[in-house]
């Protein structure tokens, strides 16, 4: 059986000795109070719920998975699901970082990250139903009308009600200007929506009494297109003006899918006929106000990466460290044992510190975007506000894209250290690597993300966002580029940076001439894009451990973060420089291939 232990120190780390951010907060209003001990406190009790409640239902929940009632069209989760929620309702998570005035916690957004980086590990499935339901819950917060806020906002905090994005159909996925859902108005104000949706996660269970349902359609005077799209909320049982339920509500569970992996989510195709909805923002102007949602959705569905590659790296360092195999190249390590430990062979080494290397930049990347957002939603000066929701807009396909792609990676590389026994399903890791792979795929594949960073976030505004983030590295590398301790972190960075302005101009230029150019080449921009922020992240840690040691501490913990930033540099950081030259190959040889396909 697979074991999780959550990553408190290293959370603490970047929290406090990197991010610094009680210092952040202090400027911040809602947050000025809160202190070091308070977030610990939260993310120990949060840690506690997520090793022993939901993580000892992750390979039982992969096994049973869900089931559905034909006749009724309910959807029974895995067992201990529905309890596991009732303990997690109870507990206040579901408030976490929520308006108090409708009964949250208003605790930061970053201290909620951390928290779901732990369920995610615990079991991805599980967290998907309570996960879905903060972006339900943002995008009502922010373009709602009072009376959907009063009817749904508090059910949403204390978790009572779950919440879903209902999206994709049969014939579309990323491109919603297709979709065909109608909303149809009525002399009441409200609307009855027809259609047909898929792929929706968590789109029925039996964890809760209601589920709110935002669904994108059609009115009948729509423009053709996304122009033409109008967002609903749509619940599974109507609201009474109380707050009360009342009759059933015509959409429901028409199947579920069955999927490579979190078997323990329900994915259901939701057929939706004539239920009442009630319009969220302004008509034909839904995407927009979906579109907080599918960003909260990105984020997290890189928390969930980073949540996979966090705990196979805690399994396969355990069984690297117990697992005895031939002996050491070097010579016997093990004199007590007939065969020495694999930990001591560098491919296995390689693998490990490959996974480790990505859980710790991708937790640093991931934290210091929710402290983004925490400063977008509340620093009271506009200008920051503004820069902060410009910088989290150019790193958000990065987290999405990068952090599953790595994710991949290195669960796989976890699971090869298992051998034959990774593939044995009691070890937990092909369920990892089963989970890991549908993150690259869902809330828009990572080649949508990639055209989405090179294409919208930084050549669609001339690379202003990215010169916002370059700011950052050349402040980094002109105080530590003097320091020669830091000179082999602080150097490739340096160097990348400056080669990212001249590699970006030329891959516009040509985009310009031919938009196949940048078609071609977004996979491996991202990718280039994700070293240059894992590489400032790593960088910064690295001050931090070396002023640490400096300073005379002995925790073995800066040693670590200082090995782990070396390896990065050394064997994961140099694949920008092939990635630089198969970008600059350019379309031809992808698009004049007609032979080939014929």
């Amino acid at each position: 059986m697979p074991s999780y232990n959550p990553p408190l120190r290293d959370m603490q780390f970047v929290l406090h000795e990197v991010l610094q951010v009680t210092d952040e907060f202090k400027v911040m209003p809602p947050h000025a109070e809160i202190d070091a001990d308070t977030i610990n406190a939260v993310l120990e009790e949060g840690g506690k719920f997520a090793a022993e409640v939901t993580f000892p239902l992750n390979i039982s929940g992969d096994t049973e998975g869900c089931v559905l009632d034909k006749s009724s069209h309910e959807v029974r989760t895995p067992k201990g699901f529905k309890e596991a929620y009732a303990q997690y309702v109870e507990g206040g998570w579901a408030a976490l970082s929520c308006d108090p005035e409708y009964g949250g916690q208003g605790l930061p957004f970053v201290v909620n990250q951390c928290f779901y980086e732990m369920q995610n590990s615990a079991n991805q499935a599980w967290t998907m139903y309570p996960g879905l339901s903060h972006g339900a819950y943002e995008a009502l917060h922010a373009h709602g009308t009072p009376e959907q806020k009063r009817l749904y906002l508090p059910k949403l905090t204390s978790g009572e009600w779950t919440g879903t994005m209902c999206l994709t159909e049969p014939h579309c996925g990323t491109d919603l200007g297709l979709l065909r859902t109608k909303a149809e108005p009525q002399a009441d104000g409200s609307y009855k929506i027809t259609g047909n949706k898929i792929f929706i996660s968590a789109g029925e269970h039996d964890m809760t009494a209601n589920i709110v349902h935002l669904v994108l359609a059609r009115l009948p005077d729509a423009p053709q297109g996304s122009k033409g799209i109008s967002l609903f909320a749509v619940p599974k049982f109507k609201v009474n003006a109380d707050g009360s339920l009342g009759e059933r509500n015509p959409i429901y569970c028409g199947g579920l899918e069955h999927k490579m992996g979190i078997h323990g989510n329900a994915t259901a195709q939701m057929v939706i006929d004539g239920a009442v909805g009630t319009l969220v923002g302004e008509p034909n102007k839904g995407l927009a106000a979906m579109f907080v949602m599918m960003n909260a959705a990105r984020l997290g569905v890189g928390n969930q990466s980073l949540g996979l590659t966090e705990v196979a790296y805690q399994n396969a360092l355990a069984y690297a460290k117990d697992r005895i195999q031939m002996r050491s190249l070097t010579g016997t390590k093990a004199k007590d044992k007939p065969a020495d430990p694999i930990i001591v062979h560098p491919d296995v080494r390689k693998m490990l510190l490959t996974a480790r290397a990505y859980a710790e930049g991708g937790r640093a990347m991931a934290c210091f975007c929710a402290v983004l957002l925490d400063k977008e939603l509340h620093h009271p000066d506009e200008k920051v506000r503004k820069e902060s929701a410009e910088l989290v807009a150019l790193l958000t396909p990065i987290v999405k894209a990068f952090i599953t792609d790595n994710a991949w990676t290195a669960t796989t590389a976890c699971q090869q250290v298992f051998g034959g026994h990774g593939y044995i399903k009691e070890w937990g890791m092909e369920q990892f690597v089963r989970d890991a792979r549908i993150n690259m795929i869902y809330e828009g594949t990572n080649t949508i993300q990639s055209l989405d960073l090179l294409g919208r976030k930084i050549l669609g505004n001339n690379g202003a966002s990215l010169k916002k983030f370059g700011k950052l590295v050349a402040q980094l590398v002109e105080a530590e580029g003097v320091n020669e301790k830091m000179a082999e972190f602080i150097n490739p960075l340096a160097y990348l940076g400056d080669q990212m302005t001249k590699f970006t101009t030329e891959i516009g230029f040509k985009g310009f001439q031919n938009p196949d150019e940048v078609g071609a080449a977004a996979v491996d921009y991202l990718r280039v894009a994700g070293h240059l922020v894992f590489a400032y992240f790593f960088a910064r840690m690295a001050s931090v451990s070396l002023q640490k040691i400096a300073a005379g501490s002995t925790d073995p913990f800066y040693q670590a973060k200082l090995q782990t930033a070396r390896f990065y540099f050394a064997k994961l950081f140099p694949e920008t420089a092939s990635l630089m030259r198969t970008a600059r190959a350019g379309s031809k040889v992808l698009m004049d291939t007609d032979a080939v396909f014929a």
